[in-house]
This record gives C-alpha cells, sequence and structure tokens, in this order.
C-alpha cells in the first residue's frame, strides 16, 4: 500500500498508553550504559577471518607495480583482493559511481584502498598487508580548491575537476542598498568522530549471496552498491542493522561493505572487518571545508536588499553527497531573512584531499557561519542591536526565498531570535569564580581582571528531508497478533536505520497511539523489507514515522471491516469502520451499534498485517538560474552563546549557551533534549577545537588524541525552548530536530568571541593564534586588518600544520599542545610502509 503526506490532522486512540507526545527512554539506554549493548564490532561467529586494508600513504600517485603473491603466501592468510578481483562495477558511489572499489592504475587521496587481505586472526592480517609490495610513483597533489579551477589545470579525474556549479538569479542582483558590508570567511574540515569506528560482519550464504551485519545510515542504498560491485542480484546481498555507536552523516557512504564481501565470497568463510580510529579518520568522507565571500546590502533603516555570496567548497577526491551538499549550501546562503536580490554561486570541486560528503547540517553550517558574521558587520555598520535586524529581517510564510520558493508555514524564525533575547544571562565573574570555571581551567585558570566576555546570536534554518526533485519514499510493515498467552502485540517492521536519533522509541510510540495496544516489538532493521530511505536529511520522524503511521492506520482499517462483517454491521460501516467503531482500553467499541468487543476477541480469528509506503509532497529541481521549488520545509533556530576568552593564552570557555528551536508537534521530549543538545555540542567543536588538518593532502592529527572533540566538561547546560508549531504536512505535525542546531550554535559561539575580544574572527575553528596577546596587540582599533593575514589560508598552503584551537574545558589545559602535537597518529596494525611514507 502507498500513501501521499498529509495525515497531520489524523490522531489514533491514545488511552493510557506511551503514545506520541510523552517522555519514552531509549530501550538500549541502560543498555549501553552498562557496557552491554552489542555494537557492530562486537559481533563474531566461529570460524570467521579477519580483515584488513592496505591504503596509499600518498595523496595522489600512479600504482606501477602491485603484487600480493608474498602476502597470499604467509601461513593463515586466506585471501589477498585487489581491483582485478572485483567481478562487477569496479566502481561505486551515493550519487555518482566515481569512487573505486580498489585504486587500479592511479591513488586519488592518502587514505584510498589499494588492497584488502582476509586472515585467521587481525595479527596475521597486518602482516600480510606489510607483506603486500606497492610501487607508487608520486605525483604532485591538487589540494588547492582554487588552483583546479584555473584554465588549464590538471585534472584530479577524469570526470573533471568540478562537481557541481550552481548560479542563482534572484530579483535584480544590480540593486544594492546604501550600505554594505563584505568580507570572506573560511570553514575547516571537521569529522563525525563517532565513537564506534566502521565494522561489518559478512557471512556467504549457500546460494551464492551473503548475508552482511553492518553499522550504516542506508540499508538498500548500501545493497544497491555493493550488489553491483560484487556482480550479483540485489536479492542475493540481504543486510541487517547492526549496533551503531554514532554516525552524523558518516555512515552513509559504503566504506568497508564491499571489501568484506569479497573476501567472504572469496573464501567461503565468514569475514570480520573492522577499521581501527585511523582508519576511520581517514575510511569515511567528512563535512567540506568551504572558502566563502558575501556582500550584505541593506537601507539605513536595515532592511536587506541584496545578498551576494560565492561558496567554494573542497569535495576532496570522490563524489560522495557533494553535488547535494552545494544545493543545501547555496540555497541557503542568504540566511532566514528577506531579500529582494540576490546572486548566489557556489562551486564543489575535486582535490586530491580526503573525500567530503555528509555531516550533520550537510551544507549549512558553513554559509550559516557566514551569513551571520555579516549580519554582525551589518548591524554595527548601522548602530543596530544585532538581535533586532534579524527580527527585522526574519523570514515569515509567504515569503519567497531566493530560489523563488514560497515559505510555507510555520517558521518561527522571528520567534526564535526573540525569545533566546529573552533568556536570563549567566551571572558575572568574580574573584570568588572557582579556577574550574574560568577559561584554562584548574591548571591554567585565567585572573579574573584578564578575562574578556562576550555575547552573541545567531538566527539560522535548515531544510528538512531529501530535495530537488527526489521522490523519497519510506515503508513499514505492521503485524497485529495474539501472543502466546493470549495477548495482543504489534509488531514494526522498517529498514530504518537507528544511529541514535530515536526511531526505536518512536516507532512504538506511533504504534500505540494508533492501535491502542501497549507491547510493541519493533524488528531488526534489514532488507527483507522495502527501503526507508537514509536516517540523514532530519527525515526520518517524519518519512518514517509516517510510513509507521500509515501501516498502523491500515492494520486497525482492516482489523474493524473484519469485525463489521463479522458482526453483520451495515454495509456503510464495513466499507468504512471508522464512521462507527473505535479501539479504546482493549476494546472495540461502537457507540451507536452497541458494539462492545475485546480485542482478543477480535484477533483470535487470526493476525491482521499492512504495509505502507509514505512519500513526501513532490517538489522540483533548480534550473539553469538555481530558481525552483527544491525542498519539501525547513526548521528554524536562534542561539546566543556566552563565552568568557583568556587572551594570554588564546584559552575559550564556553560559559553559557541558550536555544530556540522549531521542532513541530513534539513526539518525545526526553529524545528531543538529546538531539538538540547533541547538535548544540558538535556546532561547539567546530567553533573552537574541531579540525581535521591536511598538510599537502596528508591527514596530520587522525587521533582523537589530536583530533579535539567536546567532553562533558566543554558544554554548559543547555537553556532550550521548544518553539512547537505543528507543520500541516507531517505527521501529528512533528518536524526533524537534530541538525537545525548544529547550524546555529557554531555562529553564535564564534560571534561571542568576537564581542569578547573586538576582532574580525573570519575563520573557524578559532584557534589560539586567533586570540592570543591581544592585550598588547595595536589592531585591536581595526576590525578589517585581516586581509593579509597568512591564517585565512587553507591549511594544505602551508608548509607546517597547524593545529585547532583548545577545547573551552575546566579540566583540560593541555589542550593547546595536544592540538599540535607532532608525534604523529596511532599507527598501531599499519603496514610499515604507511607509517613511514604517510605521516614522516
Amino acid at each position: 500500500m502507498t500513501g501521499e503526506a498529509g495525515m497531520a490532522g489524523r490522531i489514533g486512540v491514545t488511552g493510557g498508553y506511551r503514545g506520541v507526545g510523552r517522555s519514552e527512554p531509549r530501550p538500549d539506554g541502560v543498555s549501553k550504559v552498562e557496557g552491554r549493548f552489542s555494537y557492530v564490532g562486537d559481533l563474531s561467529v566461529p570460524g570467521m577471518l579477519h580483515a584488513r586494508t592496505l591504503r596509499s600513504p600518498h595523496p595522489r600517485a600512479r600504482i606501477r607495480r602491485l603484487d600480493t603473491a608474498a602476502a597470499a603466501a604467509l601461513p593463515g592468510v586466506a585471501a589477498v583482493v585487489t581491483a582485478a578481483d572485483v567481478p562487477g562495477l569496479a566502481t561505486y558511489g551515493l550519487i555518482v559511481s566515481d569512487q573505486p572499489v580498489f585504486a587500479a592504475a592511479e591513488t586519488r587521496y592518502a587514505g584510498e584502498p589499494v588492497a584488502a587481505v582476509a586472515a585467521v586472526d587481525a595479527a596475521t592480517a597486518r602482516r600480510a598487508l606489510a607483506a603486500i609490495e606497492v610501487e607508487y610513483e608520486p605525483l604532485p597533489p591538487l589540494v588547492d580548491p582554487e588552483r583546479v579551477l584555473e584554465p588549464g589545470a590538471e585534472l584530479v579525474h577524469p570526470d573533471g575537476n568540478v562537481f557541481r556549479e550552481i548560479t542563482l538569479r534572484h530579483g535584480d542582483p544590480a540593486v544594492e542598498g546604501s550600505v554594505v558590508v563584505e568580507d570572506s570567511y573560511v570553514v575547516g574540515m571537521q569529522d563525525q568522530a563517532f565513537l564506534a569506528p566502521e565494522a561489518a560482519l559478512v557471512v556467504p550464504a549457500a546460494d551464492g549471496g551473503i548475508d552482511l551485519w553492518v553499522a550504516t545510515q542506508w540499508l538498500h542504498s548500501d545493497r544497491e552498491q555493493i550488489a553491483a560491485c560484487l556482480g550479483l542480484p540485489e536479492a542475493l546481498v540481504r543486510l541487517e542493522l547492526a549496533g551503531i555507536g554514532g554516525a552524523f552523516g558518516g555512515r552513509e557512504d559504503v566504506t568497508l561493505q564491499i571489501h568484506g564481501a569479497l573476501l567472504a565470497l572469496a573464501t567461503g568463510a565468514p569475514v570480520r572487518i573492522a577499521y581501527d580510529r585511523v582508519e576511520s579518520f581517514l575510511g569515511h568522507p567528512h563535512r567540506h571545508p568551504a572558502r566563502m565571500w558575501f556582500r550584505h546590502t541593506a537601507t539605513p533603516a536595515g532592511d536587506l536588499v541584496s545578498v551576494q555570496a560565492r561558496v567554494v567548497m573542497d569535495g576532496g577526491a570522490y563524489a560522495s553527497s557533494s553535488p547535494a551538499v552545494l544545493a543545501n549550501a547555496v540555497t541557503h546562503a542568504a540566511g532566514p531573512y528577506r531579500v529582494p536580490h540576490a546572486r548566489l554561486d557556489g562551486l564543489v570541486v575535486r582535490t586530491n584531499n580526503p573525500p567530503c560528503g555528509a555531516m550533520r547540517g550537510f551544507g549549512v553550517p558553513q554559509v550559516a557561519f557566514g551569513h551571520e558574521a555579516q549580519m554582525d558587520r551589518l548591524a554595527d555598520r548601522l548602530g543596530m542591536d544585532p538581535v533586532a535586524l534579524r527580527v527585522r529581517n526574519a523570514l515569515v510564510p509567504g515569503d519567497v526565498l531566493p530560489t523563488g520558493q514560497v515559505l510555507g508555514p510555520p517558521l518561527p524564525a522571528r520567534e526564535a531570535i526573540e525569545a533566546v533575547a529573552a533568556r536570563p544571562l549567566p551571572p558575572r565573574l568574580t574573584e570568588d569564580t572557582p579556577r574550574t570555571a574560568r577559561p584554562g581551567g584548574r591548571a591554567a585558570g585565567a585572573r579574573i581582571s584578564r578575562i574578556r566576555r562576550g555575547v552573541g546570536y545567531a538566527l539560522g534554518y535548515k531544510n528538512l528531508l531529501f530535495s530537488e526533485g527526489m521522490d523519497d519514499s519510506s515503508t513499514a510493515r505492521i503485524r497485529l497478533a495474539l501472543d502466546d498467552a493470549g495477548q495482543p502485540f504489534a509488531t514494526v517492521h522498517s529498514a530504518c536505520s537507528e544511529v541514535g536519533q530515536g526511531f526505536v522509541t518512536i516507532a512504538g510510540q506511533i504504534a500505540r497511539t494508533e492501535i491502542g495496544v501497549e507491547r510493541i516489538e519493533l524488528l531488526p532493521a534489514d532488507t527483507r523489507v522495502g527501503s526507508a530511505g537514509s536516517t540523514s536529511a532530519s527525515r526520518q520522524t517524519w518519512m518514517s514515522g509516517g510510513a509507521v503511521r500509515g501501516a498502523c492506520v491500515a492494520v486497525v482499517d482492516r482489523l474493524l471491516t473484519r469485525v463489521a462483517r463479522a458482526l453483520g454491521l451495515p454495509a456503510e460501516v464495513v466499507e468504512s469502520p471508522r464512521r462507527a467503531l473505535v479501539i479504546d482500553g482493549g476494546e472495540i467499541i461502537g457507540a451507536e451499534t452497541g458494539t462492545r468487543l475485546a480485542l482478543t476477541e477480535a484477533l483470535a480469528a487470526g493476525p491482521v498485517e499492512a504495509e505502507y509506503t509514505f512519500h513526501h509532497r513532490r517538489t522540483t529541481a533548480l534550473d539553469e538560474h538555481g530558481q525552483g521549488d527544491p525542498h519539501v520545509a525547513f526548521a528554524a533556530a536562534a542561539h546566543r552563546a556566552v563565552v568568557d576568552v583568556d587572551p594570554d593564552l588564546g584559552l575559550v570557555r564556553v560559559v553559557a549557551l541558550a536555544l530556540a528551536q522549531d521542532c513541530g508537534t513534539v513526539i518525545n521530549p526526553l529524545a528531543l533534549r538529546g538531539q538538540v543538545e547533541g547538535g548544540t555540542a558538535q556546532g561547539l567543536g567546530l567553533a573552537v577545537m574541531e579540525e581535521l588538518v591536511t598538510v599537502r593532502g596528508v591527514v596530520t592529527n587522525p587521533t582523537l588524541h589530536d583530533y579535539l572533540l567536546p567532553t562533558a566538561a566543554d558544554v554548559p547546560a543547555l537553556d532550550f525552548v521548544a518553539l512547537t508549531y505543528p507543520h500541516p504536512d507531517s505527521p501529528y505535525g512533528a518536524k526533524g530536530v537534530g541538525e537545525t542546531p548544529t547550524c546555529t550554535a557554531t555562529a553564535a559561539i564564534v560571534a561571542a568571541i568576537r564581542d569578547a575580544v573586538g576582532r574580525d574572527l573570519r575563520r573557524v575553528p578559532v584557534r589560539p593564534v586567533d586570540l592570543v596577546d591581544l592585550a598588547d596587540r595595536n589592531d585591536l582599533a581595526d576590525r578589517n586588518d585581516l586581509a593579509d593575514r597568512n591564517d585565512l589560508a587553507d591549511p594544505d598552503d602551508r608548509d607546517e600544520p597547524v593545529g585547532a584551537a583548545p577545547a573551552a574545558s575546566a579540566d583540560r589545559p593541555d589542550a593547546a599542545h595536544r592540538a599540535t602535537a607532532t608525534d604523529g597518529p596511532d599507527t598501531v596494525g599499519w603496514p610499515e610502509a604507511v607509517v613511514r611514507e604517510g605521516h614522516r
């Protein structure tokens, strides 16, 4: 059964059940806290082999010779596979099939797979990697996104150096206001850094296919790509979701799945393939670094007249989801504001840097950092309060976006910024403030007289669901039956990947609400049911929630029809049973017909099952001028950040964060809180500490020792306001909530740092070098003096790595040292050649 959007008005029976709108704890929460939860890396079966991957140490090189004979001859080695052993398509990809399963003639980024081995244990597999002989001819890597665009530039790939270019024109781009601000901004490369590295278990089957357990965001997309490369029908490639320890976009692409499958088929034995932390950093796409130029013009009264922007994103060596990320960046580049005239240009280019793809926010955090810095500069130029400027220009339903799309309701952007501005500020610092509450913490806490406090705001919005004409859908199957004790229960079968977003709770809440039974069993997500689409784009509550709801409605309709027919009720009741019958308190009741039947009796005749496919409203692709109706819906958010800065050491402490977010109807308040806190924390990381640093295409900090992540000591308690304006087209009026706070947290924190130090900070993450010794510098009077500073250059253009800013932690004063450590990554398990060549 298939259906369309537009079910928001239909509300089922909740009774005393733990249904929609109630806080429901995660069923796996306790086992995760106690360390009993089984993640994908914990899976094992008797007789399984252990697989490892050989990776190129060079960002660009020709492969002159590849000899695996010595590795294959080692005792305990079961198989070695290379590009020559791929029986199907040699390449794969989420949008464009351009990434080789194994590099054959040329490697295009440092860390690209060249071969894989399977052996009786992990130690033997590592020895086999070291025995593989590869003769590389290193080539000059092409790592500057601007230089690969120059006429006559060498091609990184036969498909060219540009993944996508968008030219958006709205109104008359020549029209400008009399007040003008323009500047350039840089965003570094952020990694998803999920705590459980990639792993999979592949078991060959008697029918010539495989059974694969993997942590992924999109089971059916994985199956499609894996089957094509294996040369198998999709029906012979069966996937089941295994325990996931975070994703944030980093598990949307295929990584180790095909390698493990090739080895399982080659050996006829189960294969466990897993990455260590270094491989995880190199093995999946990251957030796109971006270089951006903005020009905003306004009237003297503060009304925006025009926005111009040029956004250049570094997609790395292969496409991943780069074309879609660019579309998000360009279409959101003007921010959540009324803009009569716009010229927004964007390119995402191919380089020999690591591939980049999906990460929480999907292109919007980058441009939000730019357009919010511009709004602060504009407010300063106008002599206006930055909150008042945002309120004056905030979008309201009915406004026309730069794409020409008419904004539908609701979008409480104005309400969001007003709400955070009204929240109480934290107390001021005093001499009694403990050292642990100052920048630098216990070991390096600054003197109160030296600390500078700042307050910053950011307003943003983010599209929900897939865009640009994609016929997005999700399928779910519901079965209502009696258990062995004769009690009713329902099973929910969906291929929705649970990566922490909370589908494991909301699926049951929706089923309880619609069917009226307490016991709900969520079956494992796998490919035995239709696709649920990707767990990304803030889409699963809307899409898979809609599918579960639709299937539940169909089950109830079928059951009531069966009861009406069995009781001999009038034909009009049999045809439309909800006109006379409801499920309430474990009974089927019909007031007008005098019906009262226990649900157990109604199910005695057998179970009832239904499948439903949910679609959102149709959108359109962008035309050659960037015009169209590309996005299904939007959600708004606003952050206020308060920071303390120690200018002597360049340390930042985020003191307080307030968030007001457009959430639609809240399905699970507890899960909502977890999502907005997590999204805010990742935005904080990008603001002051998280950066995957590359030098000439080689990642220099692929460990959690050198790639800094926010901890509980870095993230203050979130003062959160949920704005609950139901969306008319979504199930129950709900909206996805996980990405939007990431889009505004970074901009707000950097705005607060600017406010504290009086400096124009145009690069994230903000580093100690950007802040230190401000008291003695002569450039404090001029906030526009950074045009010639080399710290705005991309890290790839420097001869030496530059570390990210330290965490704003009370307990980690050594963060600055660790951010610039040159000891190199953890190389345990890496072949000697990779250690020597890749990280010298």
